[in-house]
């Protein structure tokens, strides 16, 4: 296996598409040595093209960067590389789970991270949305002083409706902010945490799940702002 795309079409594809092409070719071609691989690339190949094989760098670089090869442990040179286990589940089910698993890399709420980042990487998505969404519902249900039997949508109309008194809404803000507040909460646990709570939910697309997550994680720090008001 060489690089044979001609240059136009090289240099038309996006970072991602360019790396994974590459990934492609170098475990198809049981490559070893990434710099071997560039010099059959340049020489059976359309890299001898400078701005062809500049092109390549990028997107090996992209590669090493996102973890998808690493270095040879059994080989002296600096240019052994490997496919990772990483590289090679990406090669399997597409850049789409990479890039939503990258889109939680950032620090989730305490009170979701280490279950959710765990359920997500195993590809059970359904399972780390439902997580999430229920902690949110647990949280509002504690913070309200509800019951166990307050569950769901319910729930939410009996903390968040605007004008009944001793529940979290914010009496301060003006009456549409107060029924928009309700809205999310309800719109999120209605659409997100419900319907995983009667049945399987297959999420086609990891970046839905993922922003649904994060949604949840954006959910429980408005919670904290509402304890932190509660307080004084």
């Amino acid at each position: 296996m060489t690089w044979t795309l001609p240059k136009v079409q090289t240099l038309a594809l996006p970072i991602d598409a360019l790396a994974l092409l590459i990934l492609r070719d170098y475990k198809e071609g049981d490559g070893w040595n990434w710099q071997n691989w560039m010099r059959v690339a340049e020489q059976q190949g359309t890299a001898a093209d400078r701005e062809i094989g500049r092109a390549l760098a990028e997107g090996w670089s992209w590669l090493m960067t996102h973890g998808l090869v690493v270095r040879d442990p059994s080989q002296h040179s600096s240019d052994a590389y490997v496919v990772s286990r990483l590289g090679d589940e990406t090669l399997r089910y597409g850049i789409g789970k990479l890039a939503a698993a990258e889109r939680l890399g950032m620090a989730l709420h305490p009170r979701i991270s280490q279950l959710v980042e765990q359920q997500f990487l195993l590809g059970e998505y359904d399972v780390a949305v439902f997580v999430a969404m229920r902690e949110v519902e647990i949280r509002v249900r504690s913070l309200g002083g509800a019951t166990d039997s307050d569950l769901g949508t319910k729930l939410m109309d009996k903390a968040f409706a605007p004008g009944i008194p001793g529940t979290l809404v914010y009496h301060k803000a003006e009456a549409g902010e107060q029924q928009a507040m309700l809205n999310l909460f309800k719109g999120a646990i209605g659409v997100f945490k419900n319907p995983t709570s009667h049945r399987a939910v297959e999420y086609e697309d990891p970046a839905v799940a993922s922003d649904a997550v994060l949604l949840a994680d954006l959910l429980l720090r408005i919670l904290d702002g509402v304890e932190a008001r509660l307080v004084l």
